[in-house]
């Protein structure tokens, strides 16, 4: 079966902020910013995942670009959460990665979708 990087890349973020808004809600007691997270951090492997079942290529497009919205919302409430010192350097650093690899990610698919 042929590798998938954006799907793969994309669940186990979502994994991991499964794991993050666990973590928010039990040890620190926040729960307003992280279930914001959750839902936009959660939202871009869905919606890569309807993206493969696109009806047409402008749909394709239009569904990876709504993901790419929800990683650039999850940008803002991971930083938000680190300036608020929910998050660790540390954590921060580690969650911010994975999601503006995923935003690289999907802006290229985007462009070349949108060039071919």
């Amino acid at each position: 079966m042929k590798e998938n990087i954006i799907k793969d890349k994309s669940f186990y973020f979502a994994v991991r902020i499964v794991n993050l808004y666990k973590y928010l809600s039990d040890q620190k007691r926040e729960f307003v910013l992280s279930k914001q997270l959750l839902r936009s951090g959660t939202a871009i492997g869905a919606l890569v995942r309807e993206a493969e079942q696109a009806e047409s290529k402008a749909d394709f497009i239009h569904k990876l670009a709504i993901s790419l919205k929800e990683a650039n919302e999850s940008d803002y409430w991971i930083e938000l959460l680190y300036k608020t010192d929910y998050l660790t350097e540390k954590e921060y650093k580690s969650i911010n990665n994975d999601n503006r690899e995923l935003i690289r990610l999907l802006t290229s698919i985007i462009k070349t979708s949108r060039n071919n």
